[in-house]
């Protein structure tokens, strides 16, 4: 039945999108990224020569996603798969079986030093089971420190280079032009920190993502839930959040793009907190938002902290 709907749904897309057609005969490869800060990293390096299909996109949360149709035939006509890794993205592994691709599948997170995720990650729910979409042992959230996205970077020009050898000089220079470009975002965000006073460093988000970006940059983040969005948040870990945000004096509270806000704004209202606007974790903005590139959603997300904290 799913090779039934797959195939009508190939149908559907070549009527319907002359337009892809045209492109995907121009481009030498076909990427597909998982979700969306993946695809903006091999649209860099790719350049012209890389058609990026996403399949998590702006604003989509890839820790609850539901694989389409459409994402099979993707995967099945794609020449490289790219992927966090890390167990972020618990749909991958049935989609690219389901798919029959056999396109590589590169895990980006290879030669990073990952995070431990804290220990609520392995609880088990009311029936005592573990959840099942639970992240492992390691934070998946990688992204979230500059120096390991260019360590994505480098992997996504390997993976190109060994899919299309002809094309190895453009995405080996492509991807020197985008790293000095993040060197110079790191020499930024470090900045903005270093004018934000060390009493007032900690700051309370939707979800446990920001991990890499406190080891790296030395802001404190506290959140009601996990590295998962899929982990609710329970009533006692919402009193002990309260009583921490009230030890700790946390100077910010923000909601996250692909959070609901509810449990943040109930926080907010129980410590007396203004919510400080919106941070972007795991996914970019749409084209006409903040953060529509990784480098702007770095950018869009210091300056709200900054603003926030310091009240300017």
């Amino acid at each position: 039945m799913f090779r039934t709907i797959r195939i009508a749904t190939c149908v559907s897309l070549l009527g319907l999108s002359g337009g892809w057609a045209a492109t995907a005969s121009a481009a030498e490869l076909k990427a597909v990224a998982s979700f969306s800060i993946i695809a903006d990293f091999a649209t860099n390096v790719g350049g012209d020569r890389v058609e990026v299909t996403t399949l998590v996109g702006p604003d989509g949360d890839a820790h609850v996603y539901e694989p389409r149709p459409a994402d099979a035939v993707s995967l099945e006509q794609a020449d490289v798969v790219l992927v966090n890794g890390l167990q972020l993205e618990g749909f991958m592994s049935r989609l690219i079986g389901t798919s029959g691709t056999k396109a590589p599948v590169v895990e980006l997170t290879k030669g990073i030093e990952p995070l431990k995720a804290s220990e609520e990650e392995h609880d088990h729910d009311d029936d005592g089971h573990e959840g099942h979409h639970h992240h492992g042992e390691f934070d998946p959230h990688a992204w979230q420190s500059i120096h390991n996205a260019e360590i994505y970077v480098k992997n996504i020009a390997d993976a190109f280079c060994k899919a299309d050898k002809a094309g190895c000089a453009t995405y080996t220079a492509n991807a020197s032009a985008y790293v000095a470009r993040l060197s110079a975002l790191e020499g930024e965000v470090k900045a903005a920190i270093a004018s934000i006073p060390a009493g007032k460093r900690t700051i309370i988000t939707s979800h446990d993502a920001f991990g890499y970006f406190e080891h790296e940059y030395g802001l404190k983040f506290i959140a009601p839930e996990g590295v998962s969005t899929e982990a609710e948040a329970s009533a006692a870990d919402v009193a002990k959040l309260i009583d921490q945000v009230k030890e700790d004096k946390a100077s910010a509270i923000f909601v996250e793009n692909i959070s609901n806000p509810r449990l943040i704004e109930q926080i907010a209202r129980e410590t007396g907190l203004k919510v400080g606007g919106t941070l972007y974790s795991d996914a970019l903005s749409a084209k006409d938002g903040p953060a529509s590139t990784y480098i702007d959603m770095f950018r869009n997300n210091i300056s709200t902290m900054k603003a926030a904290i310091l009240g300017s």
